[in-house]
């Protein structure tokens, strides 16, 4: 990976990482318009001025828009939602290899 790509990264997941900005990605995945207050249901447990600092940053990354029905996943910003759907394949998968591991771990043990 160039130093380009390399700090193009870097740039999108200090995005990403900022506190509720993925959960607006998710709860705008579904392209349906969301008005302010739903996107606060939808995210849930995100203040107003929280959301409203991520709208904005998320705005200015050209990934969510405002149509007059709500907000929304920009062409790039479902491009990008579309790709963490692999990350919720992954999720899934690894969340079940945790659990037999726990399990495996608090089954008693043979000749013990």
């Amino acid at each position: 990976m160039s130093a380009k790509d390399n700090a193009a990264v870097i740039q999108l997941f200090d995005l990403l990482e900022s506190r509720y900005a993925m959960r607006v990605i998710w709860a705008l995945s579904d392209g349906h318009p969301q008005t302010f207050r739903l996107l606060q249901d939808s995210v849930g447990g995100v203040t107003p001025n929280t959301l409203n600092t991520r709208i904005k940053e998320l705005r200015a990354a050209h990934l969510v828009d405002h149509t007059g029905q709500g907000y929304r996943l920009t062409t790039l910003g479902a491009d990008l939602a579309r790709r963490l759907s692999d990350v919720q394949q992954f999720a899934g998968k690894w969340s079940h290899q945790q659990a037999r591991v726990a399990a495996n771990a608090t089954a008693p043990q043979p000749g013990a």
